[in-house]
């Protein structure tokens, strides 16, 4: 903080912000309502003159003990959700001398009973807030319903959902990033071609949220340029190759004339590597989340684009702003989209994921 900012008062925010001074206060403190458009205004205003309070001296002061519970997906080493979790770690760390523990849940990201029952898991235990990883929507709404009920803030990551309590979501926006992945492969194969989408089975009764959303915003793009082509799909497991290239094999025996492929979920390279394996050529692949496995196909050449979204960064914020909100009452902006970033070959050597 400069000395110009450090010595700001809640009368000079109220001012600059064309609010009063109390709505700045309750902003501040948290208590009582603001309008979103006031909340929007104070806090333009706060981070334009770096407002922070001396979090150090009221932590300390108060020698209360925060714990936040992390619910993510398990993951193997290399996978999507290990950058997430590095995140939620590496904020986790920065707020530990202010007194804030936290605890990891974890469920399968391929079976929405699996959610179920991790957050049965989170309701035996106490909490001050949670981070939720918002795969399956119609789980994570149950499960925001009975926080809202229990007063305790939440923070959404990964795919956002639209009418709930959240106190904010850091992401991208999945409909448009769905947009983008329609628009790479269109430029490429023309509105006439043939496109498969690869979808990998769930378990339970829905898939993910992110995925569905980033379809929702493939085929709209589709009908908004008047793609005449057809969309075939194709259903794949998760964990098992020889089921993936039975399937895969009878699909380009019946169906010889795909032009583009589109998976909207981290797997992109099982494609990759069937392509690789089957030695077939002239395909436009595109793929999302640059983990390693998919970074090692692309650059190989048998994907042509990874849309990415910046997990770890995804996992320090969603936190950061939970240890922020319980520590200092700083209530963050609802919605906080990621980057969409595009890479191929040429560039996903060069890519921070922070």
């Amino acid at each position: 903080m400069t000395k110009d900012t450090e010595n700001i008062r809640i009368k000079d925010i109220a001012q600059m912000a064309g609010v009063s001074a109390g709505t700045v206060d309750r902003v501040l403190h948290n208590r009582g309502r603001v309008s979103e458009e006031n909340l929007k205004k104070v806090n333009a205003v706060l981070k334009m003159v770096n407002y922070q309070p001396n979090l150090i001296a009221r932590s300390l002061a108060s020698k209360k003990q925060y714990k936040i519970v992390a619910i993510i997906p398990s993951f193997k080493k290399g996978e999507y959700w290990e950058s997430i979790s590095k995140g939620i770690d590496k904020a986790g760390n920065e707020f530990e001398d202010y007194g804030v523990h936290i605890q990891k849940l974890y469920f399968d990201q391929y079976d929405n009973n699996s959610l179920n029952k991790t957050v049965d898991e989170l309701f035996q235990i106490s909490f001050d807030a949670v981070l939720i990883a918002s795969l399956f929507a119609n789980s994570v709404i149950s499960i925001s319903e009975k926080l809202d009920e229990l007063n305790i803030p939440y923070n959404y990551i990964d795919s956002n959902i639209s009418g709930q309590n959240q106190l904010a979501y850091f992401g991208t926006n999945s409909f448009d990033s769905g947009v983008i992945g329609a628009k790479i492969l269109l430029n490429s194969i023309g509105k006439d071609a043939n496109i498969l989408v690869s979808r990998m089975i769930h378990s339970g009764d829905q898939n993910s949220n992110q995925s569905i959303n980033r379809e929702a915003g493939f085929n709209s793009y589709l009908n908004t340029v008047g793609y005449t082509g057809k969309v075939h799909y194709v259903d794949l497991k998760i964990g098992s190759s020889v089921f993936n290239f039975s399937v895969l094999d009878a699909f380009f025996e019946s169906q010889n004339n795909i032009k583009g492929i589109i998976v909207f979920n981290s797997t992109c390279h099982k494609l990759a590597n069937y392509i690789k394996v089957r030695d077939i050529h002239n395909l436009i692949v595109v793929g999302y989340d640059v983990i390693e496995e998919n970074a090692n196909v692309l650059r190989e050449g048998y994907i042509t684009a990874l849309i990415a979204q910046r997990p770890q960064l995804q996992g320090y914020n969603g936190i950061k702003s939970l240890c922020e909100y319980l520590i200092l009452k700083k209530r963050p902006q609802k919605e906080n989209f990621m980057p969409i970033d595009i890479l191929m070959k040429e560039n996903v050597d060069y890519y921070n994921e922070q």
